[in-house]
């Protein structure tokens, strides 16, 4: 039982579609197995385990946490809050981004044909 919970624990990476939450309570689950069967599992090891197997979406703010921050000392919950604000900014931005492409694209169909004829003609 517990080498197949080692091994699910060695291959879990996260999900491009997965939110950080998510990610976290699939970690925390086989972790928690894995102590309930006598593994010894600090959060050291959980907290490493997940910033290398985050999304590259998050390569920019794993890099700032392992220089800024003692990952040794870092606790699960405190990695989990920085992330998850992490996570609410990319939203944001997504979101806002999203808003502009939509309002360029219905403001371009109505004047951009005519637009683009009538400066072809005028040179």
């Amino acid at each position: 039982m517990l080498n197949a919970l080692r091994r699910e624990f060695e291959v879990l990476e996260m999900i491009e579609t997965e939110t950080v939450t998510e990610y976290f309570g699939r970690v925390m689950t086989i972790a928690n197995k894995m102590r309930s069967n006598g593994e010894d599992m600090p959060d050291s090891k959980i907290v490493e385990k997940i910033l290398r197997t985050l999304t590259a979406r998050f390569t920019y703010i794993v890099v700032s946490i392992e220089e800024s921050q003692d990952t040794e000392a870092m606790s699960i919950d405190e990695l989990q809050s920085s992330l998850v604000v992490h996570e609410q900014k990319f939203k944001r931005v997504n979101q806002e981004d999203e808003q502009v492409l939509a309002s360029e694209s219905s403001r371009g169909r109505g004047r951009g044909s005519t637009r683009g004829r009538g400066r072809g003609r005028g040179r």
